[in-house]
């Protein structure tokens, strides 16, 4: 599955020119996901888990990497990608690792899936008078999975967000939770 995983992030767009391309997209990211994973934090802490790790991160997706990008390889390809793209990449994997909508009109049977926002920790910018990032996410419960973000415009808030992000999953017959500003009359 991780493979899979791997194809569907060589799928996005990689702006950078051809000439000198040396390190791919999705290998790049795959790998900055297994070191947050892992507990990096910063650019210099992905670079030294690929480093420590290089190894058998060869010998488990044939990166054939003879070293590490540099930290500021790393970030220049991660902030070139498109959010939104990413986005698309991690809604179809969690489909494929979902691959079910809501059985019925049985609540006994009915998906559990629990829709929740939260403002992003030292998102904002005071000296370009950026408010924190606020994303809605979807899970499901039942399979321990997050199924998808949605960030929420700076002049709106949850409410509109997660209808919209319930039709753009296409999610039917499950059963939410959400928290109590959603119980409007004409949700």
């Amino acid at each position: 599955m991780i493979l899979k995983f791997l194809e569907l992030l060589s799928q996005i767009k990689d702006r950078r020119r051809a000439q000198g391309k040396k390190w791919q997209l999705g290998p790049v990211m795959l790998a900055t996901i297994l070191a947050v994973l892992s507990g990096a934090t910063s650019y210099r802490k992905v670079h030294g888990f690929i480093r420590q790790r290089l190894d058998e991160l060869n010998e488990a997706f044939d990166f054939g990497w003879a070293k590490a990008p540099a930290y500021s390889t790393i970030r220049s390809i991660l902030q070139g990608c498109d959010a939104d793209e990413v986005e698309r990449v991690f809604r179809l994997h969690g489909a494929m690792l979902s691959d079910r909508n809501g059985d019925g009109d049985d609540v006994e049977n009915m998906r559990l899936l629990a829709i929740d926002g939260k403002v992003l920790r030292a998102s904002f910018d005071d000296f370009n008078d950026r408010k924190a990032a606020h994303l809605l996410s979807i899970f499901a419960a039942d399979e321990a999975l997050v199924l998808g973000h949605l960030q929420i415009e700076e002049k709106s808030n949850e409410i509109p967000a997660a209808p919209q992000i319930i039709k753009e999953l296409g999610l039917e017959n499950c059963l939410f939770t959400m928290d109590a500003m959603h119980c409007q009359k004409n949700f």
